[in-house]
């Protein structure tokens, strides 16, 4: 019925039917957002040479879909995503202030340094703020395999595929040589 409805949206037109589709899967995406991801998988991705390796918790709804192809090739791409562009954090909301505050403060005093008038200045650490986060946060950062969608799209496109709501919990990155940790910070 969706697809019919779709067809007569786009007035027989098969190519804007399927993006009436895709755009009505993303819409319902956002609304399963909310509900509770409890089952999932932890994935793994070991990069040629043993050199560098990931983590990742994947969380769903149901130990089903869990199992399906779709949601376990989501879970290596994120893994192989995570090994190449070296994330820091998995969501905006997760950076902590401490972080936020001294980045803002490096980019006010290097905007300040260009010679940007005050409140000209504010803009510019707004905007270089947002490229911050697209650079630390998994979910802000181009895909890997295909730049033109965020790795935020590419879950919510799998949301709207499978049906249920998807999350990324927590990854680990380990690189050989790389110390990690208070205690091996100097």
């Amino acid at each position: 019925m969706e697809c019919k409805s779709a067809l007569t949206e786009a007035k027989g037109d098969i190519t804007e039917g399927e993006v009436i589709l895709r755009k009505r899967g993303i819409a319902s995406a956002g609304k399963k957002a909310s509900r509770s991801t409890k089952q999932g998988v932890v994935g793994s991705y070991i990069h040629a040479g043993a050199q560098l390796g990931v983590l990742v918790e994947v969380n769903c709804e149901s130990d089903f879909v869990a199992r399906t192809d779709d949601f376990q090739e989501l879970v290596r791409d994120l893994a192989m995503h995570i090994a190449a562009a070296d994330p820091q954090f998995v969501r905006k909301e997760d950076v902590t202030e401490a972080v936020i505050d001294k980045e803002k403060e490096i980019q006010r005093a290097r905007a300040l340094n260009e010679g940007k008038p005050e409140k000209v200045a504010d803009k510019i650490v707004e905007g270089r703020m947002a490229k911050f986060y697209e650079e630390i946060c998994l979910y802000e950062q181009p895909f890997v395999k295909e730049n033109t969608i965020t790795v935020d799209q590419l879950i919510k496109t799998k949301i709207a595929k499978l049906g249920e709501n998807i999350t990324v919990s927590r990854f680990a990155r380990f690189k050989v040589g790389d110390a990690f940790g208070p205690e091996t910070a100097s």
